[in-house]
């Protein structure tokens, strides 16, 4: 490919745990896809911002509020898919 980018992968420079570290914890989680989402793995690369990203999304799935919780996997398929996220 030429200087231009395109059809060429861009490769990330943030150091990324290892995918057998982060599917160990993914193990008993309950959003287990059977493959390690690239988002999880770059978020688990900041020990210091993982645990409250982390605790932030158990509480928006899991905790109290209006939307039921198949509203609130409904309104992240629907976001996700807009940003043609396959997760």
């Amino acid at each position: 490919m030429g200087n231009d980018g395109i059809g060429e992968t861009a490769q990330a420079w943030v150091k990324l745990p290892d995918q057998e570290q982060v599917q160990a914890l993914l193990a008993s989680h309950p959003y287990n896809f059977g493959f390690v989402p690239g988002m999880m793995r770059l978020v688990m690369a900041h020990p210091e911002i993982a645990p409250l990203f982390g605790a932030l999304f158990g509480r928006i799935m899991f905790g109290p509020g209006v939307l039921e919780r198949g509203e609130r996997e409904m309104v992240a398929a629907v976001a996700a898919a807009a940003q043609d996220c396959r997760y």
